[in-house]
């Protein structure tokens, strides 16, 4: 439970929200499944792919981006953008533009309770980045 009285529970079809009145399941890869899959780096890319690729690169260049994702991984119920300022050390203004960059990325997913923001991992878009950055097939 975080600070605001979100509890979010395990589900079999998502993360399951106790905090309130009713239960409802929010879908865990909420805003990650519409985008289309990466290609590897193993062959020629078109100049679409290599900037979508590069989109993602771009998000993963700051030190504090990096970090947020590291608290979100730990965290697979989501945590609210308030929460994360702490274990950073930066301001609330600070998170925000860095989830939105990430955001912008597909890497992060956000839902809005009331005046809260949950943030999530997309852990489809970080499979891509492995699958775009790592060996080529068959080769180590």
């Amino acid at each position: 439970m975080s600070k605001h009285g979100l509890t979010l529970d395990h589900g079999a079809h998502g993360e399951v929200d106790t905090a309130g009145a009713a239960e409802r399941v929010v879908p865990t890869s909420q805003g990650c499944g519409g985008m289309d899959s990466y290609p590897t780096l193993d062959e020629a890319i078109s100049r679409e792919d290599a900037e979508r690729i590069a989109k993602l690169f771009k998000a993963l260049a700051d030190p504090t981006r990096v970090q947020l994702l590291g608290l979100l991984r730990a965290r697979p119920g989501g945590e609210c953008g308030y929460d994360l300022t702490g274990p950073l050390g930066i301001s609330q203004p600070s998170v925000s533009y860095h989830v939105r960059i990430l955001h912008e990325a597909g890497l992060v997913t956000r839902e809005r309770r009331g005046s809260w923001v949950i943030y999530r991992i997309c852990e489809e878009r970080l499979a891509d980045i492995r699958r775009a950055a790592g060996p080529a097939a068959g080769r180590i």
